[in-house]
Parts: structure tokens; sequence; C-alpha cells
């Protein structure tokens, strides 16, 4: 995968959701999603505010360094909502376009394998874009969720899944757990019908099952319950029960049942 490619696919997934929201009424803006706490506003208003700190990540890392990772959680929380307090949702539509477009001039410039510095580990420019891809997909699900809107899967999801199965050991890191040294295989079957595969084909413990299922246990918008995921081993039974792709604390999760899945 190159620059070129990531970034087509993020600007499809950003302009993906942009369809979804832009006709959305007032009631639906301040509908509650899963994320407890967050409107549909909410959610449009962190992926804009995440996806500005991640400009000047990308284009300012010293700045990034000194006015986001190393300043109080808090402290950037308060700046966000200072922002955007007064907006309404178009104003809050109109700042998100605004700041996703100038991220994908911004990435369509640089070198894939330039390092960036973020709230995790550092990643390389074409991890950081394909995070930012996971990103906006995660908190997408939480808007279709609340509203129960249909989004079928695409093949962008192999971003997703791809950050899922290499996210393994900051999983285990962020939940003070020390990751065994037990090899897993993730075979998934694309929403197109392909079979993605990551990991030796040998390998005991598996993971495997539909690409959306696994999308959405890995960013923690579906327990592992309501999903046909089939997992195999005991390393493999860990891992997903604590797999974690956004950076950050440990997340709550979904709770069993919440999201049962249709058949």
């Amino acid at each position: 995968m190159n620059m070129t490619t990531i970034c087509a696919d993020l600007k499809d997934e950003l302009e993906a959701l942009d369809a979804m929201v832009s006709p959305l009424d007032k009631a639906a803006w301040d509908h509650p999603t899963p994320a407890e706490g967050w409107t549909v506003r909410d959610q449009i208003i962190h992926i804009g505010g995440t996806d500005r700190s991640a400009a000047v990540a990308a284009a300012e890392p010293e700045r990034f360094k000194r006015e986001f990772l190393h300043a109080d959680r808090r402290e950037r929380i308060n700046r966000i909502e200072s922002e955007t307090a007064s907006l309404d949702a178009p104003g809050v539509l109109a700042r998100w376009r605004s700041g996703y477009r100038s991220l994908l001039n911004l990435f369509w410039q640089l070198d894939a394998k330039i390092r960036i510095p973020w709230f995790g580990p550092p990643m390389s420019a074409i991890s950081f874009a394909t995070a930012r891809l996971m990103e906006t997909w995660a908190h997408g699900q939480d808007i279709v969720d609340a509203l129960d809107i249909d989004r079928p899967g695409t093949e962008r999801l192999r971003h997703v899944a791809h950050i899922g199965v290499l996210a393994r050991p900051f999983s285990y890191h962020v939940n003070h757990r020390t990751m065994p040294d037990a090899a897993i295989r993730v075979e998934l079957v694309s929403p197109a019908g392909a079979l993605w595969r990551w990991g030796d084909a040998e390998a005991s413990n598996r993971v495997s099952g539909n690409a959306l299922d696994f999308c959405l246990v890995v960013t923690q918008r579906r327990h592992l319950a309501d999903t046909d995921l089939r997992v195999e081993g005991p390393v493999a039974q860990e891992w997903i029960t604590i797999a974690q792709t956004f950076a950050g604390p440990p997340g709550s999760g979904r709770q069993p049942g919440q999201f049962p899945k249709k058949r």
C-alpha cells in the first residue's frame, strides 16, 4: 500500500460519513450515541478535533508535542469545547469539512515512511492516515448505531482490520499485561467475499469470520458475544477480549446484548 491508496480510501470514508450526517435534522444531531454522554454532534466534533490535532502532528510535530501531547487532557478537551460551543449543526459540519479537507491535502504530500508523533506510539505517515480512517469509521459506527442507519461494509474495512491485528501488542500494553509469544492467525471474509489473512498459517490460536464483525470488536463497537467470530485457543481468546485499535486508556467497549446481531 502507498499514500495514494490510503488517502483515496480515507477520502472515501470521510465523504461517506459526510453524506450520512449532512441531511440530519436538529433532533438527530442531538440524539445520544452508545458512547455515554456523547450525541451525534459530539461525535462529529470529536472526529473534527482529532483531525485538526493530526494535521498539527503531521505538519508541526514539535508544536504537537508541546501543545497537545504533553498538555493536560482536560485542557485539550476544554479547548475543543470552547471552539465549538456556539456552533449549530451546520457550523459543526462546516468546521469538520474544512478540517478534514485540509488534512487530506496535507496527507497527499507526505512521505509514507516519515514518523509522526501521536497520543499512542509514533507512527509512519501511512499508518497515521490508516488510523484516521479507522477512527472515522469507528465513530461513524456510533452514529449508525444511534440512528439505526443501514451501513453495509466496504473493502475499506481491510485498513481497520489491519490496524486491529497490528495493535495486538498495544492492546496488552495499555492493559498492563504481558503479551504471550504465541502467534495468532486471523482469517476474515471481506464484504466483497475476498479472504484476508494475517499471521502464521499453522498457528493453533485463531480468529476467523466476517471482517465487519472483527472490525466492530477490535474498535470496541460490539461485544464478541454479539458477533459470529470464531475464536480458537486461549491466547486468541485473551487477546480478542482486550483488543483495541485506538490510542488512550483501555476502552469499556459494549455490553453483550446491547447490539445483538441481526439475522
